[in-house]
């Protein structure tokens, strides 16, 4: 007999970088989110729409990963999907704030991005 199953609820994706405030304070900026609490090495951003959070957290021996994979590099753990409105607008937008667009693109109809950070990001229409 299963016992009951309790309640879960996604409240944060944590994602790993050098400098946590560096790089939720670009998510800020990209998503319009707010910082919720901010510590030495760790910043939550939340929409003021509410949903699932995004935390940053400052990891010393951090290696980004490499877009796309390779063998024996450091490979992603996660890419976030960002819909967007406008896919010209929205990649000039990220990338004046510090992203840059990734070399290798397998969608026409997606963007992916690369945060300051080196996390790819993917960028799609409504």
């Amino acid at each position: 007999m299963v016992a009951r199953k309790p309640r879960f609820s996604l409240a944060t994706v944590a994602v790993d970088c050098a400098d946590a405030h560096a790089l939720a304070d670009f998510y800020r900026r990209l998503l319009g989110w707010e910082v919720t609490c901010s510590e030495p090495g760790w910043v939550l951003l939340r929409c003021p729409e509410g949903g699932t959070g995004l935390s940053f957290q400052s990891e010393p021996g951090y290696r980004p990963p490499v877009w796309p994979e390779r063998p024996e590099e450091q490979q992603k753990m996660l890419h976030l999907d960002i819909r967007v409105d406008d896919l010209d607008e929205a990649e000039a937008y990220a990338v004046a704030l510090g992203a840059a667009r990734a070399a290798y693109q397998p969608q026409d109809d997606v963007r992916v991005l690369l945060d300051p950070a080196m996390h790819p990001f993917c960028l799609f229409l409504r």
